[in-house]
């Protein structure tokens, strides 16, 4: 028969429970704030009155946001710049951070020096805005792709990580006959795939989260991401933003804060959807270059 031993709570620890207990509940009140609103019927729909429940159910709001073009236009921009902005940013970044970790390669320490430079020292908007200006990628996705490839916080994580990976298989490898790309591919991609799963976790939010880029290297409407939509339905009280290409009937004239509220719902829902499933590798990616004990 055995016993576990379990640790008594002192006074500190009922205090600080209830604390992070009441903090979280008070961190919520916004996100169903939201919630309710946006599921309100645009009927029963007070301003100016706080929904902790709606008091009548209804799906207008999220039906008239799918019926327009602005919405799902810049809902398939934000899944093309987060789907094929995250695919690079891990194969430039894992390799890039390849080369680093391999000493002798010419110009390592230069390309590292360099990387590190960038922590301290940043060139700025205009710099960037000029660059991508010079490469003909204004008003262009790929403009927030190649603006955000990657960073030296990344870089720099990832080379910690590749640098504990044991040294004999690489050598074994190679006795093998293996190539510098063999090795990478078939020996360090697979033995990388907690890093990979964080990091991939860490760009996607990122990409999905575009706002700043896309406000100053995109101009068109048409090429607006969700956060910029968004932000013009929110701040700019533009509820037209969105009903460019409206549902008739009822549902053209539809409050303007259920269709905000709806829309930041939806900005919100996929990204969260895949929180969940990359919890456990995100909880890894935290403690990558931690030192080991």
């Amino acid at each position: 028969m055995s016993f576990v031993a379990t640790k008594k709570l002192t006074l500190f620890d009922y205090v600080n429970y209830t604390l992070l207990i009441l903090i979280s509940a008070i961190s919520l009140f916004p996100f169903i704030y939201v919630l309710s609103v946006s599921f309100t019927d645009p009927k029963v729909y007070v301003p100016l009155k706080f929904y902790l429940f709606p008091e009548q159910w209804s799906l207008s709001a999220y039906k008239y946001i799918l019926s327009t073009n602005s919405f799902l236009n810049a809902f398939k921009n934000t899944i093309f710049v987060t789907a094929i902005g995250t695919v690079l940013s891990i194969v430039f970044s894992f390799t890039f951070a390849y080369a680093l970790t391999k000493k002798s390669m010419p110009g390592q320490k230069i390309m590292l020096g360099a990387v590190i430079f960038t922590l301290v020292f940043n060139a700025g908007i205009l710099p960037n805005y000029l660059l991508i200006k010079e490469l003909d990628l204004l008003n262009s996705l790929w403009a927030l792709i190649w603006s955000g490839l990657t960073n030296a916080w990344s870089l720099i994580m990832i080379k910690s990580f590749l640098e504990s990976l044991p040294s004999e298989l690489e050598e074994a490898a190679r006795i093998d006959g293996s190539s510098d790309i063999g090795v990478f591919w078939r020996i360090v991609v697979p033995l990388s795939m907690p890093a990979v799963a964080a990091f991939t976790l860490f760009f996607a939010v990122m990409y999905w989260n575009t706002y700043f880029n896309a406000l100053i290297y995109v101009s068109e409407s048409s090429k607006w991401t969700l956060q910029v939509l968004v932000k013009s339905l929110v701040i700019d009280s533009d509820s037209n933003g969105v009903g460019e290409a409206g549902a008739g009937g009822d549902e053209a004239f539809l409050p303007q804060e259920t269709i905000r509220m709806a829309s930041i719902v939806m900005a919100m829902v996929p990204i969260l959807i895949v929180y969940p499933f990359l919890q456990k590798h995100f909880a890894k990616g935290v403690m990558i270059g931690s030192v080991k004990g």
